[in-house]
């Protein structure tokens, strides 16, 4: 009987993920304009690397940083980076991802040149990939339901207690500083199956007790989920920027350009306003 509730459980969640990324589809398809600049494959992952002067994006697939609604293709990262190729003469192939794992792994593979995904920029990380000029900032917020009050009220509550994060992030990273922090012991469950949006989804159903995940995401879904709360800071402010190998100077070198010159432009301006602040 158990069995057959959590498999009902994980149908539930999948539907509740594909209408999420639906209706955004939809809340961003009559604000956009302008020609698409890049091919998007069709699967979502590859075998070997377009070669050339192609650069293979792994991006992504979140009402974020990616998304499709019928005719429509949207993102903040999808159309940043095009706005880049249109401005600096990129050649930009998609690989939408749901797995930020098999992104990384992509990418070591030298499958993906860059990953465009909630990925903070920290010591840590740098010691392992190589990061373009940050592009904007964002921090990480604990998911918690708020049904009559929450349980989490600062991270020394967390003392003992387990939260979920994506696969792959490097939140474990800043979950295990805090657990020193406080003294006491945070648990981490890795979930190789689902994004952050996801995430929140099981949060808010009750399927599992905390996650964490970037404040952006987390805000724009806490909207109209008035059941949940994302009050809780587990990180400071951080940089947000592509991921390239480390190895990879010439493309990072070519990148930062091309970002510097699209942070000065209105459109740049428009994007952080449109998926940031509306």
């Amino acid at each position: 009987m158990l069995k057959k509730i959590s498999k009902i459980k994980k149908w539930q969640l999948a539907l509740y993920a594909v209408l999420l990324v639906v209706v955004v589809g939809l809340m961003f398809s009559l604000k956009n304009c302008g020609k698409e600049q890049a091919v998007v494959t069709g699967n979502n992952r590859v075998d070997q690397a377009s070669g050339g002067d192609t650069i293979d994006v792994a991006i992504e697939y979140s009402p974020l940083s990616y998304y499709t609604y019928g005719d429509t293709t949207g993102g903040f990262y999808y159309e940043l980076i095009n706005l880049m190729a249109e401005t600096s003469g990129l050649k930009v192939k998609f690989h939408p991802i749901v797995s930020l794992n098999t992104a990384l792994e992509g990418l070591d593979k030298g499958v993906y040149d860059l990953v465009a995904a909630q990925f903070p920029v920290t010591r840590e990380n740098k010691e392992t990939y190589l990061f373009t000029e940050a592009i904007y900032l964002d921090k990480q917020v604990l998911v918690q339901r708020n049904t009559g009050g929450i349980a989490i009220r600062s991270q020394l509550d967390l003392a003992g207690d387990t939260v979920t994060i994506v696969k792959g992030s490097p939140m474990r990273d800043r979950i295990m500083s805090l657990s020193r922090e406080i003294g006491d012991t945070i648990y981490v469950v890795s979930d190789p199956d689902y994004g952050p949006e996801q995430l929140f989804m099981m949060v808010a159903s009750g399927d599992i007790k905390y996650a964490v995940i970037n404040e952006t995401i987390a805000r724009k879904m806490a909207a109209s989920h008035p059941n949940v709360d994302i009050s809780q800071a587990i990180s400071f402010s951080q940089f947000q920027s592509f991921i390239m190998k480390k190895d990879n100077t010439d493309l990072k070198k070519q990148l930062d350009e091309s970002i510097k010159s699209v942070k000065k432009l209105p459109q740049y301006n428009e994007l952080i306003k449109k998926y940031f602040y509306q």
